[in-house]
């Protein structure tokens, strides 16, 4: 087959979240050269007569969308799907509509809560109804990934959201909500789309090795993207949960299968969760194309479940054909 690989335009200068773009596409295209497909990169611009022109020239059998933001704001990813399904090229993972309800954390969590799925309570300006001064909250983009604006003072009493947000605002831009704080267990997990349905990879937990007492236990940008950082260093990967607790990870998977069929995800997912110390698993997010570079959590699962990553990126790419 030939793919066409469509990433996000990364300026040279763009912050290490986004530069992570441009690893995972090249990446993903030698992988897939590795199983014989022939394989082109470009970069994803919002012009409908530039695309349509540049596919009629690639013709490809399907194009695998790495598209995370477009003008550097992922709340605008949406815009590649919608402008490859409108056009009727077969592309990977989520549809436009999957990036519009789920970017929009404050709307995603209304559809669970309404489903009966659990997860965090939360407030939304500017009426900020609910909040309650003496919870504790974490601050968090409306509308953003790869945990921008997250460090060690995003958690916050409910007397000092507003101005965390208010903050938050002026230096980054969008929307702030804030989300009760679960000082509890981190997993992430990946569900990848199979001919008999979502497959739910090996569960992953985020530790926090030596972490001192006085930080929150959160996987915020440090520890995602400052390569050599206390955070990246000491939020570690670890697997097992299925065989541990397996209590636990039926529950876990039950909720990741529910969530799956309320949004209909389609090609791969991460659904991130935080449990209680009573074992309830809350879902915080769902992410419909998570990062997929070699070093990312998705690798990482699918290693554990016996996948290569060039199978990993094969099966994403055959799960839109017919």
């Amino acid at each position: 087959m030939h793919i066409l690989v469509l990433h996000s335009d990364v300026p040279p200068d763009a912050p290490a979240d986004e530069q992570d773009t441009l690893i995972a596409a090249e990446a993903v295209a030698e992988a897939l050269q590795s199983r014989g497909h022939s394989v082109t990169q470009t970069p994803f611009r919002p012009d409908v007569r530039a695309l349509k022109k540049m596919l009629g020239r690639e013709r490809p059998d399907v194009v695998f969308n790495l598209v995370e933001s477009v003008f550097g704001a992922g709340i605008y990813s949406s815009l590649a799907p919608a402008m490859l399904a409108r056009l009727g090229v077969p592309y990977t993972g989520g549809t436009a509509a999957h990036f519009a309800a789920t970017t929009d954390k404050p709307f995603a969590k209304n559809l669970l809560r309404a489903a009966g799925l659990p997860t965090p309570d939360w407030s939304v300006p500017p009426d900020w109804t609910s909040l309650a001064e003496d919870r504790t909250y974490i601050v968090k983009s409306a509308d953003e990934d790869s945990s921008v604006g997250l460090d060690d003072d995003c958690i916050v009493k409910g007397v000092d959201v507003r101005a965390r947000a208010e903050e938050s605002t002026r230096h980054f831009g969008g929307r702030w909500f804030a989300e009760s704080y679960v000082d509890g267990r981190e997993f992430n997990i990946g569900v990848l789309q199979e001919k008999d349905g979502p497959r739910i990879l090996p569960m992953a937990e985020m530790t926090f090795e030596e972490w001192p007492s006085d930080k929150p236990r959160i996987v915020g940008y440090t520890a995602k993207w400052a390569d050599g950082s206390f955070d990246y260093n000491k939020t570690v990967r670890r697997f097992g949960v299925e065989t541990d607790e397996p209590r636990l990870a039926g529950t876990l998977i039950d909720l990741c299968r529910r969530t799956w069929a309320l949004f209909e995800l389609t090609g791969y997912a991460r659904i991130d969760f935080r449990v209680t110390e009573a074992d309830e698993p809350l879902i915080l997010e769902i992410n419909p194309n998570p990062g997929i570079a070699p070093d990312a959590g998705f690798a990482a699962a699918g290693a554990r479940a016996g996948l290569s990553y060039a199978e990993l990126i094969e099966r994403i790419v055959m799960a839109p054909l017919p």
